[in-house]
């Protein structure tokens, strides 16, 4: 099959560097030149567990091209995925369908014969009834039909997600497009994976609510873990008690500073606003997203309590920037504002994360960034572990000790005992478990 991917970001690229593993001609295009010609070079703009080989093997066989020009891709193309970025919309949180209609009215212009076109990026309900309009508007000749297959990748684990996913999703009632995206994904019977079809609005909200669900997961075992620390009691085993319920499971009941990223802040903001503008408010869904915005900025508090209450002039090390480990993502990422509270506390912070960093800068350029996890420790009067990347799982802590001002460490992601820390001399924090 002939594949047109629009847009080269995390979605786009992933997606389409997998589908030209599966044997596709795939052509990946963007509007940013920088870009392209840099992925035209072998180089990868993001950073994810064996991306650049997978781009580099299959770019070599001629399977994957980049491109700056949709023209010739699109009118050669069996199907098109627009896979460009969908934004908090500035102001009200809504997501910005500018770049999904901009690409919709050049695949209109340019289209030949049947064409599927194909929504991966992440959309409100109904867009893909937009989709469809501005393209026969654009277009009356075209014959186009226009579906949903939304994503479910996870930052770190994207190319294993796609190749061995739970399911794949694909919204559209039209006979000849299922033929199509079956034919697309035909690689995948081999590994069982299901294909649900649906209608497309369906498919579109089953993204928003998957994520939706998650993010309300995560925040309800946080709450759980500040009630776990009051009574003496361990979030690690209460979520181990009722993640064995197979009704409820085990996935993201890991509690922390609080959820990030590029898909939970923004889409449920823009489920809740869908939700809104159809008189069908989200309660629990809204203070989720409420209690979690306050969350990260309150772990501040944790660290200053750790030292007595007072951090003017302390020396704080951040271990991890990153929302998650295994990726160089800082979008939505707590280490955001826990660093600038800790600033506005009075405190000087200094940092380090194993990939992290360049994109850190952008928003954090105030701090001192550090070239390992020791020389964060350095002269620090607390070093607080955001992120539970491997590498600070198994850390020298004899060495730790002897590098800091004071042995005082805070755990938001519960990645040590607390007895082992005792046994090293720390004044140890942790969340939802007993001091």
């Amino acid at each position: 099959m002939r594949i047109a991917m629009i847009g080269t970001g995390y979605v786009g690229l992933v997606s389409g560097a997998c589908f030209a593993d599966f044997g596709h001609q795939v052509t990946c295009i963007d509007k940013d030149a920088a870009k392209i010609t840099a992925l035209q070079r072998g180089e990868i703009p993001i950073y994810e567990p064996g991306l650049n080989e997978l781009v580099a093997s299959n770019a070599a066989a001629g399977r994957l091209d980049f491109s700056l020009d949709l023209r010739d891709a699109v009118a050669a193309a069996d199907a098109v995925f627009i896979a460009v970025g969908t934004p908090s919309r500035r102001g009200d949180g809504h997501a910005d369908l500018s770049y999904v209609h901009a690409a919709a009215r050049e695949i209109a212009e340019n289209v030949k014969g049947f064409t599927v076109v194909i929504t991966k990026s992440t959309v409100p309900v109904g867009t893909g009834d937009d989709v469809e309009r501005i393209i026969a508007e654009t277009n009356p000749a075209a014959d186009v039909v226009v579906a949903s297959n939304p994503e479910f990748l996870r930052e770190g684990a994207a190319i294993r997600d796609f190749k061995h996913p739970d399911r794949i999703v694909v919204g559209t009632e039209d006979e000849r497009a299922r033929k199509v995206v079956a034919e697309i994904y035909r690689p995948l019977y081999l590994n069982q994976a299901p294909i649900m079809y649906t209608g497309r609005r369906t498919a579109e909200l089953i993204k928003y609510a998957a994520n939706a669900f998650l993010a309300t997961k995560i925040t309800f075992i946080n709450e759980i873990a500040d009630l776990a620390e009051r009574t003496g009691a361990d979030v690690q085993e209460i979520a181990r008690g009722i993640g064995l319920d197979n009704r409820i499971g085990g996935k993201f009941l890991h509690a922390g500073p609080g959820f990030g990223g590029s898909c939970f802040p923004k889409d449920t903001r823009a489920l809740i606003k869908t939700a809104q503008d159809h008189d069908v408010p989200l309660r629990i869904v809204e203070a989720a997203l409420a209690v979690n915005d306050n969350r990260k900025r309150a772990m501040a508090r944790k660290v200053s309590a750790a030292l007595g209450g007072n951090l003017r002039g302390k020396i704080i090390g951040v271990l991890g920037l990153t929302f998650k480990p295994n990726t160089d993502d800082m979008r939505e990422a707590p280490s955001i504002p826990l660093i600038t509270a800790l600033e506005d506390l009075g405190a000087h912070v200094q940092a380090y994360d194993p990939v992290g960093m360049e994109q850190a800068r952008l928003e954090l350029p105030a701090i001192t960034y550090c070239d390992s996890p020791y020389a964060c420790a350095a002269k620090a009067d607390a070093l607080v572990i955001v992120t539970e990347w491997e590498q600070f799982r198994a850390l020298d802590l004899k060495r730790l000790k002897a590098e800091m001002a004071h042995p005082v460490i805070v755990d938001l992601r519960n990645i040590y005992r607390p007895d082992e820390m005792a046994e090293h001399g720390f004044t140890y924090e942790s969340i939802g478990r007993p001091k």
